[in-house]
């Protein structure tokens, strides 16, 4: 018998054993230390002996009595200690006690030496109150140095008698704390970003005092130096003694306020420190952008102290001796290119060297990029942004080469020591003149409420009245505007005043040098990098700190200038820091949320904890409050309310990305997941988890336009650190803008729950409602002024830290269909209607699939299927089958017979076999038929098992459905067959009940359309290729989604507050519409911060808070609900992801894409051709001009001149044979223009109504002769002959690189001779009869009018002929024309039933089509301008 008694002695269980065993009389015995120092439990247990000898039945009841006396007399004692003692107490009960007391007592072995250990006398949790548990050595051995740096630190501060009195006993105490938070830390801290125990926490405090105490000592010995170099700038001593003394001073005061800093929370750990740090120098004094962690900004650091010494070096070299105005140094022209060429550079990477070094090692380590495919085969971002990086390292090395010799050649002029200070003034104006017109008035000309009193944007897009979009977002003229305003001022303006001031700077610093060689050249070359990356970055403030830093240098304070650069520089650490996140920004907009928040007229109270902070917070909110935010904008900390109310408290730092844990969610399905959970619970099944989906496809959405958008200027005036909301129908995104380059932007979106709480839906009405109807006026409601907001609703938009910039942002996205499967399958009927479907998409699998030939012959499963092949053989199964959904049911038999099976599905089995290109059996009695019998009564078995045998019943029908379109399969013993293959399964049964959902949700729209087999093969078969149709768990579903296939469909469980429906989800991807709404982010820092206060460090876990209440004035719930989890709930927490500025298609449109190399190429050969076709158009120009002059040429000279300029251009082979060749590119755009006219001739022919012309083919003597003898005119044959002629010339010369070859003159036929004559004659004749219209000056006129109109109208050198040419007919060539037209019709018909001949011809076809190119073109020519000569000579006679 065991009994088990706590450690008040109470008896919690007791048990008898089992087996011969006879318990002893019970004794209290110790057990052993080491039993004792591992238990959690006191277990006391009688001494027993075995008595396997002894078989006798009162043995046992022997022992059981003993053990009954021996609890009888524990439970005696029990009640003895629980009376009252009396002074004479029996000394045996106080000795029982006592012992009782010793036995409760645990200690811990801590060896000391191996072999050596002491007794710690605790419990576990008793020690772990005390101290904590360290597991690895590594963390001793850093916690012994810390306390051994802090005695030492502490030791050498107190021995320079800094601290007296009081004060020493303080600064010991603060060592004394910061020694013991090694042993022993406070968890949760203030500053702890984590629930639970954090391990970074433990070495903040010693860390920081190492930190104040080593500053202390350097400020110190400072302030003691009796001959400091003493620096002046803008009139402020630095490094002298008394300002290092003073500094030490406040350090020290600082110190003594350790304890009280640390528990406000107002110290980070020490690796947020660390990278705030990091992060802000390299903002401040390199012009660096936002960290993402700490090997990001050790990355970006070290690549800035790189350039740096790059950079020092050449600009020492030139500065170090004076120069002349007229003469500047060839090595300072070559640090102006490299500072150029490597500002932008680095403005256009990003401070995440994950991608690069992906790239890097995909390149040079191939198992790394076949590991990669392995890890991810179905997700194309990383190799997407690989591809992106490698884009941008390709143009950077042609526009840096580009850039640097272009500063190079500007530098080296001496323009900017030539025109000083003239060119100063005028590149000042012209900036500040961009930049107010890019950067203040389009963007606010194309907010939602411009200057909120405008009721709508006055610059509209296209999509901003549209209900429904259906299109990607139209390129707008002012987004033309903006984007070429912002390159001249990112890459011309800027650099040139940064140049200027620069060259200016370096001149005077190489005569005088203030501060020494090396100091003043290090603070221009950091001041010129810092400026350069900044405006190549982000130039949105540029155009205000460059105001401010004139205004305030050359008017207010001229004598403490020192130059221009520094004081620019100066200036954006000032104004902006790093032009980002300024102090001045900053303080501005914590003013906005502060005054938003605690305005009295919109407070929302979330709890009775606020009304009381409402009344104390009066007077908190004056000096007190001013100098908290005056403090936290100087540091880029947060200001937050505390626990929601009205009270601000400032925390302590954060960097750009606040979040110091990556919080991403990760979607559960069946990749993550063990199979039995899966099958028994349908892990993942919750709405969130399944629609956080559309999130991650929104991100990667956005992860292609993001960055091109911004550029547009489609998301306003923005900046890092920037928070957005975007806001449709079911999708609500939090944008979070972390780092901005140069064509890059890297964020985070955080997307909220579908259905969310009241406070949040509260929120979204608010958003989505517009102030356009609001007619009021304080207590009246007068109206308002058309275009224009009513005074109250312009006051309310003042009163907001958020504001609406679009209203129609258009993304790519998926529109979400979702149907109730129970609507659906309610009545029998349609239950029917989803077995036929599911039973046609067996067969259709089975015959289809390339693997029916093998099981079909594989002599094992036709020996399991001889049954199946048996005409009367009955499937009965009354729990499987019924008359209600199978209509090859047989009543009378109760089954379904392999005749009854023929008789409704044979002809489906036959038309299926059919289609297969090699022939196959499909008669009543073949295999193919007996394997679909059996698959088809597998599959509905496999459903019924599924259905819980109980498929009349809809909710089990929906079960069992459910369960197959998963893949969980319960296949009976009868059926086990089907595992000879698992093919059988995975590719016939298991898309079969998929596809047939799909058929079922089309039949609704077309019920009789899949009656016929050819249309229901066709559907089944594009279904098959377009739709992907699987189980939201399955991870294919979330490659398509990320794939961006145009259809999906799903059947979906859900469970959500006690309704159990299915329901079937339907996705087509589409253009989705949304609000951007961007929010004041010093609000959301402040809100995010109050909540990681209350939750981690002060455990309020009331889910009702009311710091998450609505607020619509702040959208309180929405940004609280957006913090990572478990502080907030979103749905989908994206990771770090960058945008890139070349997958954004419309802006390639704009400047053509990247700059490459073969970018460069494909360009310069472009304007070669077109330069080329237009040097032979002029040639043919003069040439026509000199015969006009010359009144007419010679037919032998004429033809002499064809030959020539043919025989020119051709290039015969090495046999003599002539051969064709042509520009593939070429003659895919005349082809393309051919297609165009030729349209056009069809609807011209087409509104004349004339009749056909009879068509003619032939070699190329039989197709002239029909041509001479239809015009009934000679003399409109030779007009027509001399414009196609000349036509003739000028295509050849433009279409082709090599016109074909025409054979010598000795090599003529007489056809071709007799054409060639009849051709020069016409020339001249039609040359004769423009001179005798125009005269000679008109005649060139004409020409050159004719060339215009060509031009305008996009066509090339024939249509200039041949316009010229119908501008002298006038109307009198409709006869002509019509007889061109019959020639066209000829020459097409005869190449449409002769090309495949014609490729086989050889050299005689490539004169063919030579002369047939030629007759075409100049009928299409001819017909497409007849109109405009026609009006042109309707015009003349009037």
């Amino acid at each position: 018998m065991h009994v088990f008694i706590d450690e008040n002695g109470e008896i919690r269980s007791c048990y008898l054993k089992a087996g011969c065993q006879k318990d002893g009389n019970f004794r209290h015995q110790l057990s052993n230390c080491d039993c004792i120092s591992n238990a959690h439990e006191i277990q006391f247990s009688s001494s027993s002996t075995t008595t396997s000898e002894s078989q006798e039945p009162s043995s046992g009841d022997q022992a059981a009595s003993a053990l009954q006396q021996q609890l009888l007399l524990m439970v005696a004692r029990r009640t003895l200690s629980e009376s009252p003692r009396q002074p004479s107490q029996d000394p045996e009960v106080s000795s029982c006690s006592s012992a009782q007391r010793k036995l409760n007592r645990q200690f811990y072995k801590f060896i000391i030496f191996p072999g050596k250990w002491i007794k710690i006398w605790y419990d576990r949790l008793a020690l772990l109150a005390l101290l904590d548990r360290t597991e690895d050595i590594k963390e001793n051995v850093f916690a012994v140095l810390l306390v051994v740096l802090v005695s030492l630190l502490g030791f050498l501060t107190l021995n320079q008698g800094f601290c007296k009195d009081i004060w020493v006993l303080l600064f010991c105490l603060v060592m004394a704390s910061c020694q013991y938070s090694l042993l022993k830390s406070v968890q949760p801290d203030p500053a702890s970003p984590v629930h639970g125990h954090n391990k970074i926490i433990t070495y903040s405090r010693p860390v920081y005092f190492c930190i104040l105490c080593g500053l202390i000592l350097l400020l110190d010995a400072g302030s003691k130096d009796t001959n400091p170099p003493v620096y002046t700038m803008y009139g402020l001593k630095l490094f002298s003694p008394r300002s290092l003394q003073s500094a030490r001073d406040h350090v020290i005061v600082f110190l003594y306020c350790f304890p009280a800093i640390s528990l406000l929370g107002l110290f980070p750990q020490i690796n947020t420190f660390c990278i705030y740090l990091l992060e802000q120098i390299d903002m401040l004094l390199f012009g660096g952008s936002a960290a993402t962690g700490f090997v990001s900004a050790l990355y970006s650091i070290s690549r800035s102290f790189v350039v740096l010494i790059v950079l020092y070096a050449f600009c020492f070299s030139a500065v170090k001796e004076p120069w002349d105005a007229q003469h500047i140094p060839a090595l300072f022209s070559a640090f102006c290119g490299l500072l150029v060429a490597l500002s932008y550079h680095l403005s256009r990477q990003s401070s995440d060297p994950s991608v690069l070094m992906s790239l890097i090692q995909c390149k040079y380590i191939p198992h790394y990029l076949r590991q990669q495919s392995e890890d991810s085969p179905a997700d194309p971002l990383p190799e997407k942004m690989r591809e992106s990086v490698k884009e941008i390292l390709k143009s950077d090395l042609i526009v840096c080469t580009a850039a640097a010799v272009l500063s190079f050649a500007v530098s080296a002029s001496t323009v900017f020591l030539s025109l000083r200070p003239f060119l100063s003034i005028v590149l000042f104006a012209l900036a500040w003149t961009v930049g107010f017109v890019t950067h203040y008035l389009l963007p606010q000309l194309r907010k939602h409420h411009p200057w909120l009193w405008i009721s709508h944007p006055i610059l509209k897009s296209k999509e901003h009245q549209q209900r429904e979009v259906r299109d990607a977002a139209h390129l707008m003229w002012f987004e033309r505007l903006y984007v070429w305003l912002q390159c001249f001022e990112k890459y011309i303006l800027y650099p040139a005043i940064i140049l200027n001031a620069l060259t200016i700077d370096a001149f005077s610093i190489s005569k005088y040098k203030k501060l020494g060689t090396h100091c003043d050249i290090i603070l221009i070359t950091v001041a010129g990098m810092k400026l350069l990356r900044s405006s190549f970055c982000n130039p949105i403030n540029q155009f205000v700190t460059l105001s401010f830093t004139v205004i305030f240098f050359r008017f207010d304070y001229r004598d403490i200038s020192e130059n221009f650069l520094l004081d620019f520089f100066m200036m954006s650490i000032v104004f902006h820091k790093a032009s980002f996140t300024a102090p001045l920004w900053d303080l501005l907009q914590k003013l906005q949320f502060i005054m938003t928040y605690i305005a009295p007229w919109q407070i929302a109270w979330g709890s009775s904890f606020h009304v009381f902070a409402q009344l104390f917070a009066i007077p908190h909110n004056s000096a007190m409050l001013f100098f908290q935010t005056l403090a936290a904008s100087l540091f880029s900390a947060p200001l937050s309310p505390f626990l929601g109310s009205v009270i601000f408290i400032a925390s302590y730092a954060r960097p750009i990305k606040f979040w110091e844990k990556n919080y991403n969610t990760k979607r559960a399905d069946h990749s993550n997941t063990r199979l039995a959970i899966q099958i028994e619970k349908d892990a993942g099944n919750d709405d969130n988890n399944l629609n956080s989906i559309f999130y991650e496809h929104l991100t990667r959405s956005l992860q292609e336009s993001l960055c091109g958008d911004l550029i547009l200027g489609r998301w306003g005036n923005y900046n890092t650190g920037d928070c957005f909301i975007l806001a449709s129908d079911y999708l609500n995104a939090f944008v979070h803008l972390i780092e901005i380059g140069n064509g890059l932007v890297t964020f985070q979106l955080r997307g909220l729950e579908f259905r969310g709480t009241y406070c949040q839906q509260r929120e979204v009405e608010a958003i989505t409602e517009g102030d356009e109807d609001n007619e009021g006026c304080c207590c009246c409601k007068p109206g308002h002024l058309p275009h224009l907001l009513s005074c109250n609703a312009a006051f309310n938009l003042r009163w907001l830290t958020w504001e609406i910039t679009r209203t129609q942002y258009i993304l790519e996205g998926y529109s979400i269909i979702d149907n109730n499967a129970a609507t659906m399958l309610q009545v029998f009927d349609l239950r029917r209607i989803l077995i036929r479907y599911y039973i046609k998409s067996i067969i259709y699998f089975t015959a289809s699939s390339p693997k029916i030939l093998d099981w079909i012959k594989d002599e094992s499963i036709q020996k399991i299927l001889q049954p199946y092949a048996k005409w009367h053989y009955i499937e009965r199964d009354l729990a499987m089958f019924n008359i209600n959904i199978d209509e090859d049911y047989v009543p009378c038999l109760q089954g379904i017979t392999r005749a009854s099976f023929c008789s409704v599905y044979l002809d489906w089995i036959q038309f299926c076999a059919r289609k297969r290109v090699e022939h196959l059996d499909s008669d009543e009695d073949s295999p193919l038929v007996t394997l679909s019998f059996a698959l088809c009564i597998l599959g509905r078995r496999a459903l019924g098992t599924a259905a819980h045998n109980m498929t009349i019943s809809l909710d089990s029908f929906l079960y069992g459905l459910h369960a197959l379109f998963k893949g969980d399969f319960r296949i009976a013993a009868k059926d086990e067959w089907v595992f000879a293959d698992m093919d059988l399964l995975h590719k016939v049964v298991a898309p079969a009940i998929r596809m047939s959902l799909k058929l079922h949700q089309d039949q609704f729209t077309c019920p009789d359309e899949y009656e016929d087999p050819a249309v229901l093969y066709e559907a089944i078969q594009s279904f098959e290729e377009k739709v992907v149709i699987c189980h939201e768990g399955d991870p294919a579903w979330r490659s398509a989604v990320l794939s961006n296939r145009e259809e999906l469909l799903t059947l979906r469980h859900v469970v959500d507050e006690g309704a159990d429906e299915y329901k079937v989800i339907m996705l087509h991807k589409s253009y989705l519409s949304f609000k951007v709404i961007k929010v004041n982010k010093e609000c959301v820092r402040g809100l995010w911060a109050g909540q990681q206060q209350e939750l981690i460090f002060l455990r309020n876990r009331n889910p009702e808070r009311g710091s998450i209440q609505n607020n619509k004035q702040v959208l309180r719930n929405l940004i609280n609900s957006s913090c990572d989890q478990p502080l907030g709930y979103p749905m989908y927490v994206s990771p770090l992801t960058t945008s890139y500025l070349g997958t954004h298609s419309q802006l390639r449109n704009i400047w053509g894409g990247p700059v490459s190399l073969d970018n460069i190429k494909k360009w310069f050969r472009s304007k070669w051709l077109r330069m080329r076709k237009d040097c032979h158009a002029a040639h043919h120009e003069r040439g026509n001009v000199e015969e006009v002059e010359s009144g007419g040429a010679s037919s032998s000279t004429s033809n002499s001149t064809g030959h020539s300029s043919q025989s020119s251009s051709s290039h015969p082979t090495r046999d003599g044979t002539p051969q064709l060749q042509a520009s593939s590119q070429d003659v895919h755009q005349h082809a393309g223009r051919r297609k165009s006219r030729s349209q056009s001739i069809q609807a011209h022919t087409a509104l004349n109504q004339r009749p056909p012309a009879s068509s003619h083919s032939g070699p190329i003597a039989e197709s002239r002769q029909p041509f001479i003898q239809t015009s009934t005119s000679a003399h409109e044959i030779a007009q027509r002959l001399s414009g196609s002629q000349l036509s003739f010339h000028n295509s050849a010369t433009s279409v082709f690189s090599q016109s074909p070859a025409v054979p010598v003159a000795g090599q003529l036929t007489v056809q071709d001779r007799a054409a060639a004559m009849l051709r020069s004659s016409l020339a001249s004749s039609t040359s004769s009869t423009l001179s005798l219209l125009f005269g000679k000056r008109s005649f060139s006129s004409a020409l050159v009018i004719s060339g215009l109109s060509a031009a305008d109208g996009g066509n090339t050198s024939d249509t200039l002929s041949s316009s010229s040419m119908n501008i002298a007919m006038g109307p009198s060539a409709r006869a002509a024309s019509q007889a061109a037209r019959q020639l066209t019709e000829t020459c097409e018909a005869t190449d449409a039933a002769e090309s495949r001949p014609r490729r086989e011809a050889g050299p005689a076809h490539a004169i063919f089509v030579s002369r047939s190119l030629e007759c075409r073109r100049a009928s299409q020519e001819d017909m497409a301008l007849e109109d405009t000569a026609s009006q042109q000579s309707l015009s003349e006679e009037q």
